[in-house]
């Protein structure tokens, strides 16, 4: 693995002193982090074992990108954009199936063997390889999502570039997010989860494990194989009690059956409907 530490420096002092940014050579190195993130081989967020570390430095570096990019017309076929961020050309995309419709900003990873339907993934992100981003699913700056996990239509995955410090959307291996789910405010997924459409995640929603004799509540992880669906609960206001959105764990995903045919079963078992 590469040493970072000397561009680490560099982009740590220009993002102190936004006036090194003048300088030919630290726009140089904030250019080669961001192709290294476009490339794979450098990531806003990484697995250590069974944690994830952020490297804010890296976020950093696409947040600088931006000043340092000039406004240009881009034309795609047909379509024709203007922004700062360039799209990723199939060059970019080897090994990857880019259904119409799909687009990819530069400094944006996507692993071969994924599949982009028409969807969005924006800079910083991580796709996994044979990963699907079904059709208008968002992954938003710097969401990391694993291999194999399928995003189902309409999924939307939340962004975070500051603070810089913020952890990113995870979603680890061989996930399956039902339609039109919403992760977002760093919430991370395990390994083989699987959400019903629907599922809304933020950072302080109750995620509560009703598959044992007494519920267990937790926020911000949705543990591995977890079989998840929407649920609410009551909170009392200064003006009464109401609902509001909760995510019920009813289950566990089988270990011992093929991934496909387990989520197929999960799926049946509890009445998560995709």
């Amino acid at each position: 693995m590469q040493n970072w530490t000397q561009e680490k420096q560099i982009i740590e002092s220009a993002w102190s002193d936004r006036a090194l940014l003048q300088d030919s050579a630290t726009q140089a190195v904030v250019k080669k982090v961001v192709s290294a993130v476009d490339s794979g081989s450098l990531r806003a967020a990484y697995p250590e074992g069974a944690e994830w570390i952020v490297q804010d430095w890296v976020k950093k570096a696409i947040i600088l990108f931006f000043p340092i990019s000039p406004m240009e017309a881009m034309s795609v076929g047909p379509f024709q954009f203007h922004d700062k961020i360039p799209l990723k050309s199939l060059e970019q995309l080897k090994g990857v199936r880019v259904v119409p419709g799909a687009v990819a900003r530069f400094g944006a990873h996507i692993s071969a063997g994924a599949i982009l339907m028409p969807s969005f993934v924006n800079i910083g992100a991580f796709v996994g390889e044979g990963t699907m981003v079904d059709t208008w699913a968002t992954v938003g700056s710097c969401a990391q999502v694993g291999a194999r996990v399928h995003l189902s239509g309409g999924v939307g995955l939340g962004g975070v570039l500051e603070p810089v410090q913020a952890a990113p959307v995870i979603v680890e291996d061989d996930a399956f997010l039902g339609s039109r789910c919403i992760v977002v405010e760093g919430v991370r997924i395990g390994k083989g989860a699987v959400l019903g459409a629907n599922v809304v995640l933020t950072a302080s929603t109750q995620i509560i494990d009703v598959s044992g004799p007494v519920p267990i509540e937790s926020k911000g992880f949705i543990p591995p194989s977890s079989v998840v669906i929407p649920g609410i609960r009551t909170k009392k206001f200064p003006s009464g009690e109401f609902q509001i959105p909760a995510a019920l764990i009813v289950g566990k995903r089988k270990e011992s059956t093929d991934k496909k045919t387990s989520l197929n079963d999960a799926l049946r078992d509890f009445g998560v409907s995709v």
